[in-house]
């Protein structure tokens, strides 16, 4: 239930609220960030736990008399973890995405603490002079989060069983 509610507000309006709240500062920026992230671990988990506990090999354990604590760290929690790893590795990349926007609205890591939001923020009155100020860390961002989507997209491949090499 909080989980759907938490999803009914867009996670960066969220953050922006808290953030007005608490103030602008390293601490509540990761506070911020574990408070909007969190909902996306949680689904995921969910969905794949109740897709697992209906498997016959589950079935099999519980009719052999093992004890949910065994079923679930032998087989439920073994057969999560690529999904669990997948998301964390896409999550990352938004996570960077959700720090620069509010450092560039002033509302996440404050200066002289670098950050490639602040950068990117510091760069707009110098655009039509030195437009290359805002546009290399905006680069930055863009390609790191390319990489750590790519990676993610990569780890799913590794890690799911029904694909073919």
């Amino acid at each position: 239930m909080a989980a759907d509610i938490q999803l009914a507000i867009p996670s960066l309006v969220l953050a922006l609220a808290i953030v007005a709240v608490l103030g602008p500062s390293l601490r509540n920026l990761i506070i911020v960030l574990g408070i909007t992230g969190w909902v996306v671990y949680c689904r995921v988990v969910r969905a794949q736990v109740l897709s697992i506990r209906e498997q016959d090999f589950v079935e099999a354990a519980r009719a052999l008399g093992a004890p949910d604590r065994r079923i679930l760290a032998a087989h439920v929690l073994p057969n999560a973890t690529n999904a669990i790893v997948v998301i964390a590795t896409l999550e990352v990349a938004r996570m960077i995405i959700a720090e620069a926007s509010l450092s560039f609205l002033g509302l996440g890591i404050q200066p002289p603490t670098p950050s490639w939001g602040g950068m990117v923020a510091e760069g707009r009155s110098y655009m039509t002079l030195a437009w290359w100020i805002s546009a290399f860390p905006g680069l930055a961002i863009f390609l790191t989060a390319l990489g750590i989507n790519l990676l993610g997209d990569w780890v799913r491949d590794r890690l799911d069983p029904t694909s073919q090499d």
